[in-house]
């Protein structure tokens, strides 16, 4: 929510810079996931199903942003990943029942990342100061 609580606060100052072609929040019918400068994603990697969504949107952007430490490094998802086996048993069923990967993955794994913003949240300041930077080369 402080991705878009910033977006928020600040689109009358980027509204010339920034266009939102796409948004699973906004779910519009114009959503279009075709030819964008920049994406930002937020969330760890968890199934089949966000790994070609992922790969979807690192294909259609010339840039990709990590939002938050879930998508930076999976954490905390990821803490899954180092279960004891006798954890793992117990959720195995939830796991499987929602088809669930072997392990939690970050962005990384998968696509090329070209910048990330930090925190859990998100760093704020981080994510101004990273849009400025976009805005100021042009992306």
């Amino acid at each position: 929510m402080i991705f878009i609580e910033s977006l928020n606060a600040r689109l009358v100052k980027w509204q010339k810079y920034v266009d939102i072609s796409y948004s699973k929040l906004l779910r519009e019918k114009s959503n279009n996931m075709k030819g964008l400068d920049v994406a930002f994603v937020e969330g760890a990697i968890t199934n089949e199903e966000e790994v070609k969504r992922i790969k979807a949107v690192r294909k259609a952007a010339k840039k990709l942003v990590a939002i938050g430490e879930c998508a930076r490094t999976a954490l905390p998802s990821a803490h899954r990943n180092v279960f004891a086996a006798k954890e793992l048993a117990e959720i195995a069923p939830v796991l499987k029942k929602f088809n669930y990967l072997d392990k939690v993955y970050p962005l990384s794994k998968f696509v090329k990342v070209d910048y990330e913003v930090p925190g859990c949240p998100m760093d704020e300041a981080k994510f101004v100061a990273l849009m400025e930077t976009l805005i100021g080369k042009g992306i």
